[in-house]
């Protein structure tokens, strides 16, 4: 059954339902994006531990020049490496941060539409009930007057 006057407060529903679905969908993303991000970077330091660990192991065996440059050089890229995933990483949970704003903002809209379109079916309920206490109302008139009719006068 159409009604012309809910009619388009239900596309308006439709369509703020699907826009609040896209923005489940990224954020969903967005926060797998940042998990990765979060591992890697603590997949890196944790690497950094290792190797500075077996680093100190080594030099205190044998601590050539060479061998200590070489451990400057790469300790310091992988810091590099962390600094930059790291950054990767925030960036990445700015991003969830945005998208449950939008999110929170799209479960808004659906919610006003909803309760919008719950005020116009409860109005259109009450002037329907309305018109039907009238009608109730007019063929209780009509039915007494009649009776009063059919009376024969009494003299």
């Amino acid at each position: 059954m159409s009604n012309p006057s809910i009619d388009p407060l239900m596309a308006l529903l439709s369509q703020a339902e699907r826009e609040r679905d896209n923005a489940v969908a990224l954020l969903q993303k967005a926060s797998e994006h940042f998990a990765a991000a979060q591992a890697q970077a603590d997949q890196l330091v944790a690497y950094r531990g290792e190797y500075e660990a077996r680093a100190r192991e080594q030099f205190s065996k044998n601590s050539s020049v060479s061998i200590l440059q070489c451990y400057q050089g790469f300790s310091s890229r992988l810091t590099q490496a962390i600094e930059q995933q790291q950054q990767i990483a925030a960036h990445a949970e700015r991003k969830v941060e945005q998208a449950r704003e939008d999110l929170r903002d799209q479960e808004m809209r659906v919610a006003s539409v909803r309760k919008l379109l719950e005020r116009r079916l409860t109005e259109q309920r009450l002037a329907a009930d309305r018109r039907d206490q009238k009608q109730t109302d007019e063929f209780a008139a009509r039915a007494a007057w009649a009776q009063l009719q059919q009376r024969p006068l009494a003299v």
